[in-house]
C-alpha cells in the first residue's frame, strides 16, 4: 500500500500550515508592485496599467488562490515527510533540503515548460525564483518546528 496509517507520522500539521501560509505571503509580495508585478505582467502579455483588465483578473482570483493553497499544502506535507525521513532539524539544513527539492524537481520542470512554450527567460527566472524562496522558507520552517 502506497499510503498507510504511518505515512504521515513525523509530519507536524501546524508546521505544514505555517509553511503553506508563508508561501502565500511570499507570493503576495513577490508578485506585488513592490517586487515583480510589472515585469511579470508585461512578460505574460498583460498591460499593468490597464485598470479594467486588472479588475477582471482579480474577480476570479479567489478560486485560483484557493487551489494554489491546496497545492502548497500538498507540497509542504511531502517536504515535511522528506525532512522527517532525513532527520533534518535545523534551519540551514531545512533550507538545503528545500533548495535541492526545488533544483531537482521544480526548476527542471519549470525550465522544460518554459523552453517548450518559448517563455522569455526573465519570466522563467521570476517564477522559478519565487518557487526557490518558497521551498527554502518551507524547508526552514518544517525542519526547525518540532516534529511529533
Amino acid at each position: 500500500m502506497l499510503i498507510g496509517p504511518n505515512t504521515f507520522c513525523g509530519v507536524n500539521p501546524w508546521a505544514v500550515l505555517v509553511a503553506s501560509v508563508s508561501t502565500m505571503v511570499i507570493g503576495f509580495l513577490w508578485y506585488s508592485r513592490i517586487l515583480f508585478a510589472r515585469p511579470w505582467m508585461r512578460l505574460m502579455g498583460y498591460d499593468p496599467d490597464d485598470k479594467a483588465k486588472l479588475a477582471e483578473m482579480q474577480k476570479g482570483a479567489g478560486k485560483l488562490y484557493g487551489i494554489t493553497f491546496v497545492a502548497t499544502v500538498i507540497s509542504a506535507v511531502v517536504l515535511a515527510k522528506l525532512i522527517d525521513l532525513t532527520s533534518v532539524n535545523t534551519v540551514l539544513y531545512g533550507m538545503k533540503v528545500g533548495f535541492f527539492i526545488w533544483l531537482g524537481f521544480v526548476a527542471t520542470v519549470q525550465l522544460t515548460g518554459a523552453l517548450f512554450t518559448r517563455q522569455p527567460i526573465k519570466l522563467f527566472l521570476i517564477n522559478a525564483g519565487y518557487q526557490l524562496v518558497c521551498y527554502m522558507t518551507m524547508g526552514a520552517i518544517l525542519a526547525k518546528w518540532p516534529h511529533p
